[in-house]
């Protein structure tokens, strides 16, 4: 991937070494005590590991728990290689979306803040912790990274590589525009009436479209700057293949259980990024009526 000529942003708040700020009473990344009740009674009835049921949450419908107070950020390396990459690829996001958003649907894009940590660290959301993975915080607006993930995705989700990398943080940022476009909250009003399936397939369509959402953006940024590289669109593919449902649990487990998938498959996965990279168009992104 080629992201030199890609603007940088400024909306990168780096608490690396900070450590700690991940207690307290909300739980495993910002859940309630009520939500870790369900997930370990829908772990007892599936026989899906519970950590399997909340890693990679990405906080959609956390409700209204109180936002957690700022942390100060500690010195850093302004010319560190992580936080540049990440800051030109969140800035590749603002310089597309700035443009897109309100030309295809009228609303105006509002920047989100891009937390990197290491460890643990606090959220609008409550506490998110490493083996979480990236995740959005509609509360506070902002995407929460431990970088730590990237290794994770060099030697257990598809490899790596700037592509896939700059893929997962277009995901999370394609639910900072689903925030926008007013998507989270009817998604959130929806789960609330139907059972349990009926909400993990409301949150496989969310986590779907953000996949689409990644892939417009990829298209736009293409356009704007040449960023895609021979084998970079097939470790982005990897990369969605391997963060698939199935693949997540039958490596836990042995086994799939569809109907507690909260993220699709990994075809479905690789089929939404495909539909976005193609169309450039947010409307391809209409994972609700399929």
């Amino acid at each position: 991937m080629e992201y030199d000529n890609m603007p940088q942003s400024s909306n990168i708040e780096d608490r690396r070494g900070q450590g700690g700020g991940g207690g307290g009473a909300m739980g495993a990344g910002g859940l309630g005590i009520g939500a870790i009740i369900i997930i370990f009674a829908i772990s007892y009835f599936t026989g899906i590991s519970p950590q399997v049921l909340m890693s990679g949450a990405e906080m959609v419908g956390v409700g209204t728990q109180n936002q957690a107070p700022t942390q100060s950020s500690a010195p850093v390396d302004p010319n560190d290689p992580t936080r540049v990459f990440l800051a030109k690829v969140v800035g590749g996001t603002e310089g597309v979306w700035a443009e897109v958003l309100p030309a295809q649907t009228g609303v105006k894009y509002e920047p989100a803040t891009l937390v990197i940590y290491d460890g643990a660290t606090r959220s609008g959301c409550g506490g998110a912790r490493s083996a979480m993975g990236p995740f959005y915080c509609p509360i506070d607006k902002k995407v929460y990274l431990d970088t730590s993930f990237f290794r994770d995705m060099k030697t257990k989700y598809g490899g790596g590589g700037d592509f896939a990398y700059a893929y997962v943080v277009a995901h999370e940022i394609g639910h900072h525009v689903q925030d926008l476009l007013g998507i989270l909250d009817k998604v959130d009003d929806m789960k609330q009436q139907v059972s349990q399936t009926q909400a993990n397939a409301l949150s496989v369509r969310v986590e779907l479209q953000a996949d689409c959402l990644a892939g417009v953006w990829a298209n736009h940024a293409n356009e704007k700057w040449q960023i895609l590289q021979p084998g970079d669109i097939e470790k982005a593919m990897a990369t969605a293949s391997a963060i698939g449902d199935d693949r997540l649990q039958t490596a836990a487990r042995g086994y799939a259980v569809p109907d507690s998938f909260t993220h699709g498959s990994s075809i479905m996965r690789q089929q939404w990024l495909t539909a976005g990279l193609k169309s450039g168009d947010i409307k391809s992104c209409n994972t609700f009526s399929n």
